[in-house]
């Protein structure tokens, strides 16, 4: 029997922006966490540097030869730590019975498997990956529901909606507790002001400088199309049992509102911090409590003034295109996100231009015929790998 009352924590995505950020909160903590796993793809250094301060039972990478080249690493340091790697050693820390916490931070459709697994065994599981949401849906919810997981959400908008809902509502109450709808704000990435006709000929380096976050090269381009803010609805939908219609979103530049509830009475209840991801990580890591971050505190007097607008359809297709594979539902929602992510790899290794990414989705969107409701996890990769065959199809076409 474990008498350390700390939270025992695997990280899934340590070397990743909020796996990064993660720590840095645990650290802040050693009395309440205790890491018990670390994941990493193929960063070898990172995960290392990570181990030697965190001392973690277990390691997992993508590769065999990744890992015996961590293992040697660590053993030279006289570390312990147990090395394994592959998508079935990321789902075994996922649902290990030494593991109290979960943070899902894997980037992508990699990370689907790993989070399911977590909710299938009842974790706390902390969900910064929304395509494990938006690619399963119902199966995902599901698995929460009958194992009793803990599910919170860490993307900043969804934790500010879920710290503005009063305590103990569900999806199932959103009614009962008076929400008449979501306001999901949007920075509007690096070229919300730029003319819509010159962003063909934007770069990578131009697209994934966020004015305001420090995110991973996919997410930043996913903000620069506003095609996260579109997988954002559909993770809202889920997490929330809230329709599309009742999902708003608002371009607000300053990344100060995170997000707002809206009640019937005319109340407006808003989540404001400085855009930082250890707010709510924090919030999540230690819910229903709140523990210090790290993050500065919130100078609304310096900030001066907060900005909304309407996005518009011209310039940000992809949130349209998100909106319509919701409706659709079924598997629809993976088909958007498996095209999705083929092309803005092939804009990130420039063999298609910026606005090429929505003309790709929408194209593997009108040629793939879905299923009208989610099937299996079987049935979603499949769907996830046709998507990504027709993608790749008509970007070398």
């Amino acid at each position: 029997m474990r008498t350390d009352r700390r939270q025992y924590l695997t990280v899934l995505g340590s070397t990743g922006s909020i796996g990064v950020s993660t720590l840095d909160v645990v650290a802040r903590h050693p009395d309440r966490y205790r890491v018990y796993a670390l994941t990493a793809n193929s960063r070898i250094e990172g995960i290392f540097h990570q181990c030697m301060r965190f001392y973690p039972e277990v390691a997992v990478v993508g590769t065999d030869r990744d890992a015996r080249a961590l293992e040697g690493l660590l053993r030279q340091k006289g570390l312990k730590t147990t090395v394994t790697y592959g998508l079935d050693a990321l789902c075994a820390v996922a649902c290990a019975p030494q593991t109290d916490t979960v943070m899902a931070a894997i980037v992508g459709s990699a990370g689907l498997a790993p989070a399911l697994a977590a909710a299938q065994a009842g974790k706390k599981l902390l969900l910064a990956n929304k395509e494990a949401l938006v690619m399963s849906g119902q199966l995902f919810m599901d698995a929460v529901s009958a194992s009793h997981a803990t599910l919170l959400p860490i993307d900043s908008e969804h934790n500010a909606i879920f710290q503005c809902l009063p305590l103990g509502c569900t999806p199932s109450s959103l009614a009962s507790c008076g929400v008449k709808k979501v306001l999901l704000t949007a920075s509007g990435g690096p070229f919300l002001h730029r003319s819509v006709e010159t962003l063909d000929a934007v770069t990578p380096e131009q697209a994934v400088a966020h004015p305001k976050w420090a995110m991973g090269r996919k997410i930043s381009v996913d903000s620069a199309t506003m095609m996260n803010k579109g997988l954002e609805v559909i993770e809202a939908h889920w997490l929330f049992g809230i329709p599309p219609a009742q999902i708003e979103v608002l371009v607000h530049p300053q990344s100060i509102v995170h997000s707002m509830v809206a009640y019937v009475d005319g109340s407006v209840i808003a989540q404001m911090a400085n855009p930082d991801m250890r707010v709510p990580i924090a919030y999540a890591l230690a819910y229903p409590d709140r523990i210090a971050s790290g993050v500065a505190p919130l100078d609304l007097a310096e900030i001066g003034r907060l900005q909304f607008e309407k996005p518009d359809d011209i310039r940000f297709p992809c949130l349209r295109l998100a909106y319509q594979a919701l409706r659709a539902g079924g598997t629809m929602p993976a088909v958007l996100n498996a095209a999705n992510e083929v092309a803005v790899q092939a804009f990130l290794e420039k063999r298609i231009g910026f606005r090429k990414i929505a003309d790709i989705v929408a194209r593997v969107l009108d040629m793939i015929h879905a299923e009208s409701k989610t099937t299996g996890l079987d049935g979603i990769l499949m769907y996830d790998r046709v998507a990504r065959q027709t993608a790749g199809q008509l970007i070398f076409s």
